[in-house]
């Protein structure tokens, strides 16, 4: 059984989906294992690494993926011209292989229907559920985890000094830093910034987080009520608040943020926008120098005014930090961590006396991730989805009627000058009489009207347990 590890051709993809560690782990378990040349020099991963443990260095991507069973990949492979591609990435996997990876499926659903029609078993590993089994493999725990980690950093890099210093030449006080979102990004946030002495709060609309945010010795900011009391669903997220709610939320961030130094924002909501936490009037009122960092700025953004890959400055002086794919600026933890997560997904489903996959799709695993196979769409969510899609497109146009051959037309002799009229009344009575229609009542339709489409579903609970504020996953 060939596993094959593709190079990531993103702009901003820095991280690799195998290490040499899980490579010699992966031969361990029977397979043999190509990876694509390059495909972790960004991360600090050579050829001779994972050559030296045991791995195929294949010279492009089409001859890594040749005969391969399984194809790991970080990002979902890119379509023809998209971001620049020369060539559909989905080419060079073969039909009846496995795709592991972040596959971003709410974002670009055409996706999945493209993965049906190469015949490819996708998995989405974001799409995880909650369970304890599922911990090891929760790519979107590992990563955010060190987001947080970066974000704090980035903005250590832009801001004033975070510990309050004594000196000769006088006193230095702390960074107050305010964190929005207290999941697995919120929570190392959180925790960087007290390990480099800054004065730490954040907010979060789950109860249930104010005891972390406090066990980490930062001051839980949020609206105390008995709407409050009940923002948590069974599963661990958040619930959408009430409008008062969200105003009064709103009213006392922006008096919160007013004091701070740095702004972390973090709320991710899967398949959808991300939530605006800090709006442009609250950013014109906080002081000059102060810096966000936007975690979530690849779907939309938390801050009003962040733009995807800059750094922007508002004219109050509030610098804005927009850097996309966060992970992949620490890429060679980032990229170990995820590399384990993979390696922990595919142990399971590696036969090793047969040397071949087992797939259960009774596995809840298994079936919480599994986008197609068989040519099919065989995830619930997105299989409905495509169902009513299909049910909303408008009704084909009928067929344009078939015309009068000329040669029939002009049946009865030559037409004179004058006489045009004489010829063609017959000739029109005979297709009339060939060709009447026969009356029948119109058939009624479910079809949507044109232009119609059916709205992606709401992801199912599952994934990191990320919460954040307002009523969105966060640190994803």
């Amino acid at each position: 059984m060939k596993i094959a590890v593709l190079k990531e051709r993103r702009a901003d993809e820095r991280r690799v989906a195998a290490s040499p560690e899980t490579v010699r782990k992966l031969i361990g378990l029977g397979a043999t294992v190509a990876v694509e040349t390059g495909a972790g020099v960004a991360s600090g991963m050579t050829d001779a690494a994972y050559a030296e443990a045991g791995a195929v260095i294949a010279p492009s991507a089409r001859a890594a993926a040749e005969g391969a069973a399984v194809v790991l990949k970080v990002r979902a492979p890119l379509a023809a011209g998209e971001e620049g591609a020369a060539e559909d990435e989905l080419a060079v996997i073969p039909s009846g292989a496995l795709l592991v990876g972040i596959l971003n499926p709410y974002a670009a659903p055409q996706r999945i229907a493209a993965y049906a029609a190469a015949g490819i078993t996708a998995f989405a590993l974001e799409l995880l559920p909650r369970i304890t089994r599922a911990q090891t493999m929760d790519v979107l725990s590992s990563q955010a985890n060190l987001a947080g980690y970066k974000a704090v950093l980035e903005a250590a890099n832009l801001s004033k000094a975070f510990p309050l210093m004594m000196t000769a030449a006088g006193t230095v006080a702390p960074a107050r830093v305010f964190v929005l979102g207290a999941g697995v990004a919120g929570l190392q946030a959180i925790a960087t910034a007290k390990r480099l002495g800054a004065v730490v709060s954040a907010t979060d609309v789950r109860p249930a987080a104010k005891e972390q945010v406090q066990s980490l010795g930062a001051t839980f900011v949020m609206v105390e009520n008995e709407e409050s009391r009940q923002a948590e669903t069974a599963g661990g997220y958040a619930r959408e608040m009430s409008e008062d709610y969200k105003r009064q939320q709103a009213a006392l961030v922006r008096e919160t943020l007013r004091k701070q130094d740095i702004a972390i924002t973090t709320a991710l909501i899967p398949g959808r926008r991300a939530p605006v936490l800090i709006t442009a009037d609250m950013v014109a009122e906080m002081k000059p120098g102060a810096v966000i960092v936007d975690l979530a700025v690849d779907q939309g953004g938390n801050v009003e005014g962040s733009v995807p890959g800059e750094v922007v400055t508002t004219p109050n002086g509030v610098i804005i930090v927009g850097y996309r794919n966060m992970p992949a600026r620490i890429a060679s933890d980032a990229s170990a961590l995820y590399a384990r997560n993979l390696l922990n997904f595919l142990t399971p489903l590696i036969d090793r006396e047969k040397g071949a996959l087992t797939i259960d799709l009774d596995d809840e695993i298994i079936a919480a991730t599994c986008l197609t196979r068989d040519s099919d769409i065989v995830h619930p969510a997105f299989r409905e989805a495509a169902a009513a899609a299909a049910a909303a497109a408008p009704p084909a146009p009928p067929p344009a009627p078939t015309p009068v051959p000329a040669a029939e037309a002009a049946q009865g002799g030559a037409v004179a000058a004058g006489g045009t009229e004489a010829v063609a009344q017959p000739a029109a009575k005979k297709a009339a009489t060939r060709r009447a229609p026969r009356k029948t009542a119109p058939k009624a339709t479910s079809a949507g009207t044109e232009g119609e489409a059916a709205a992606m579903p709401d992801q199912p609970d599952g994934g990191d347990g990320d919460n954040g504020a307002g009523g969105a996953k966060t640190g994803d």
